[in-house]
């Protein structure tokens, strides 16, 4: 069995250690400052050959920095660091990091028909596209890291929309903006949708997560191949090799 160590013990990280022996890992470690071991280092994650990462944002960082100084691989679900990106490519030059805003199987799937879905558009000037996003009362950042990933599919595919606008609107929209909006409260798994507009008609595309299963699976299998690997990756861009060789 693949040997894990389990990095935040939240409710993604207890769901991951609740699928992970079916999914052929053996948790190891759980690194967690309320009941488990505190502190990354050596001698808590020795053991482990990949760690999975669903921690705080404001930790993220220096989790990656003493996951790289102990030469390990590693995966990480959590979100909205970003930022400091950059900072820790550098350091995954002798292990493997796979990052993602979104580790769900269908997620990733729903990404490609989005892209699939907007270049289409595209080539249809009639037509205006914009967003929303629902997540549960508990999730701390908004829009969320699935939303900025969607918003820079279709920027990247619609020649005509250059930028996405994700804060309240007191004014009419620019031609070239799209509006993705937040929504929060209730106990919503996640839920965005994707609205292709025009006076004729409307087309949506929507993905509801019914559970946190499918982040968890899909951050299990991105373990299973980023171990042995160097280097830095997206969930996203790897996710038809992730399918084929796991």
């Amino acid at each position: 069995m693949t040997k894990l160590a389990i990095i935040g013990y939240g409710n993604m990280g207890k769901l991951i250690h609740q699928l992970a022996e079916s999914a052929g890992f053996e948790v190891v470690a759980i690194i967690d400052p309320v009941g488990h071991t505190p502190t990354i280092s050596p001698k808590t994650i020795g053991e482990c050959d990949v760690c999975i990462d669903f921690s705080l944002p404001n930790a993220v960082s220096d989790n990656l920095r003493q996951i790289a100084a102990c030469g390990k691989d590693c995966v990480v679900g959590t979100t909205s660091w970003y930022d400091n990106l950059p900072d820790v490519v550098s350091l995954f030059s002798d292990s493997g990091l796979v990052w993602g805003s979104n580790f769900s199987l269908g997620m990733n799937a729903f990404f490609l028909m989005v892209e699939q879905a907007a270049s289409i558009i595209n080539e249809l000037d009639n037509y205006d596209v914009f967003g929303i996003e629902q997540h549960h009362k508990q999730k701390v950042d908004s829009p969320s890291g699935t939303a900025k990933s969607i918003a820079d599919i279709l920027l990247s595919k619609i020649d005509r929309k250059n930028t996405a606008y994700y804060d309240k609107l007191n004014r009419r929209p620019q031609p070239d903006e799209i509006h993705f909006a937040s929504v929060r409260g209730g106990a919503v798994p996640g839920t965005h949708t994707i609205s292709f507009d025009s006076a004729a008609d409307t087309i949506e595309l929507t993905h509801r997560a019914r559970n946190r299963h499918g982040f968890a699976l899909g951050a299990l299998r991105a373990a299973k191949w980023i171990r042995g690997k160097n280097g830095v990756y997206e969930f996203r861009q790897i996710f038809r090799e992730i399918l084929h060789n796991t």
